[in-house]
């Protein structure tokens, strides 16, 4: 058995891929527009996992987008998806620094949670152990839910 993707339902395509690529990191490895089923799908995957994702096709997330208006609720019963990360304070910093919320703060140099805007829950952990508690994170409270 080998992991390949999650699916993840999103209502504007452009502004999830704002989030997942420009803001977080991850990179378009390929696109399926499906005219007959009024559907695109957009495989995306971490800068590390990118080549692997493209020869393999996987491990990656799916933006399944229907071109057909819904209204997706519930985001955080589906869980979350959990990134790696080489320095938790500087992507967090840089995440803050775009307009994206720090549900869940780096208090622990080890986890915080942001949401995308169709409220899934992403967990990003510290590489190779936690970091020493820094300011502005050791102090600053949860915001919202994670």
């Amino acid at each position: 058995m080998r992991y390949l993707h999650t699916m993840v339902r999103v209502a504007d395509l452009d502004a999830a891929l704002d989030f997942y690529c420009a803001k977080l990191g991850l990179a378009e490895i390929r696109r399926i527009d499906n005219d007959k089923g009024r559907f695109t799908l957009v495989f995306l995957a971490a800068p590390e996992d990118a080549e692997r994702a493209a020869r393999d096709q996987a491990p990656m997330v799916e933006l399944t987008y229907n071109w057909d208006s819904e209204n997706y609720t519930g985001g955080r019963n589906f869980g979350h998806l959990a990134y790696r990360v080489k320095d938790i304070y500087a992507l967090c910093a840089g995440l803050m620094a775009a307009g994206v919320t720090i549900n869940r703060p780096p208090r622990d140099g080890h986890m915080a949670f942001v949401r995308s805007p169709d409220g899934i829950s992403i967990e990003l952990l510290q590489d190779g152990g936690s970091l020493p508690p820094a300011e502005p994170w050791a102090s600053m409270p949860n915001t919202g839910t994670w």
